[in-house]
């Protein structure tokens, strides 16, 4: 375990934003998770949890302690004709772990590629693209309680996944330190191509279909319309897309016919929240070297050292004219501090 003191956290988010922390623990094994959180309630009541910083936007110094986890391993613990049970540790970069189950013809999490950021943080966000969505394949998490220091399984059903939502990202935000998922993958030929994009990628490349040919075809959307958080500071998806009723989304539709939307049930749509912010022109404007990047609307990026304010009151402007001009509240992806 490492600790440290006024430690930089500008390494430590995507967005690039320079703050310190007063206490910086890195840990590598559950042990650790417990033996700092023993020192730490010593020092402060401040904790915060970090991942690899993918998700998250820095506003100001944080009084307290953060956590990194660095808790590595990707093993088989159980194998069947059908599937496999992968036990995966927190601190594993998501992307590797993706082309590890690629490699070895797990199915899956293919369209999942190239997410940033560390495995624990998957249950947290429920992280989801292109058809997919983790909570599809989690079979339980093990976490650290804070407040007991002892270790809990928590099934696939008691992490109360929902769009971008769990359990621990909501009534039990702050009360557990995510330390290893189990992933049951399957070993039999089962393909999520629906998505519009992955076909119009998949239809370039003739060769037969394959797990390998999924991954790469995500992978090439994603660097094509989402910039390169080591090349411009940013987060991914700042915002969620909304989910309306049908009747709210009818009269979007009578101002906005080209709205862009997807129906999940008879009573609930999904609205592309990149194109609201598209409409209302913010791809071309800029406020304190903060904007939109110019292929995703859903990206903030930090073009010239803006403070953590500073994205945030961009962010903030975003809301107030979605709200105002489509009567939508945008939801944050992005963790905030």
């Amino acid at each position: 375990m490492q600790v440290h003191k006024k430690y930089s956290l500008k390494k430590y988010n995507t967005f690039g934003v320079e703050a310190t922390s007063d206490y910086f623990f890195i840990v590598n094994s559950q042990e650790e998770v417990v033996e700092a959180l023993k020192i730490i309630k010593t020092l402060t009541t401040n904790i915060f949890v970090l991942g690899g910083g993918s998700n998250l936007l820095i506003t100001q110094d944080f009084k307290g302690a953060i956590i990194k986890i660095n808790i590595q391993g990707i093993d088989i613990i159980k194998e069947t004709d059908n599937y496999v049970l992968v036990r995966v540790g927190a601190g594993e970069n998501w992307h590797k772990f993706v082309i590890w189950a690629v490699e070895k013809n797990f199915y899956g999490i293919e369209n999942l590629a190239l997410i940033p950021g560390e495995v624990g943080a998957s249950p947290i966000q429920n992280i989801g693209a292109y058809g997919m969505e983790v909570k599809d394949v989690i079979k339980e998490v093990e976490a650290i309680s804070v407040a007991k220091l002892k270790s809990n399984l928590f099934t696939n059903k008691q992490c109360k996944f929902s769009y971008r939502d769990s359990y621990f990202k909501s009534e039990a935000k702050g009360k557990y330190i995510i330390t290893s998922v189990v992933f049951k993958l399957n070993k039999n030929k089962e393909f999520n191509i629906s998505y519009g994009e992955i076909k119009g990628e998949l239809e370039k490349n003739l060769s037969p279909l394959s797990i390998k040919k999924v991954s790469q075809a995500v992978i090439s959307i994603r660097q094509r319309k989402l910039p390169n958080p080591d090349v411009l500071g940013n987060s991914g998806s700042f915002f969620k897309n909304p989910i309306v009723s049908k009747s709210k989304f009818e009269r979007i539709k009578r101002n906005f016919p080209d709205v862009i939307a997807f129906e999940l049930s008879d009573n609930k749509i999904k609205i592309a929240a990149g194109w609201m912010i598209e409409k209302l022109g913010w791809k071309t404007k800029k406020y304190h070297g903060v904007g939109v990047h110019k292929k995703q609307a859903l990206v903030i990026v930090n073009y010239n050292n803006a403070s953590g304010n500073d994205i945030m009151n961009f962010a903030k402007r975003i809301q107030i004219d979605v709200q105002e001009n489509f009567g939508i509240t945008l939801e944050s992806e992005v963790n905030i501090i």
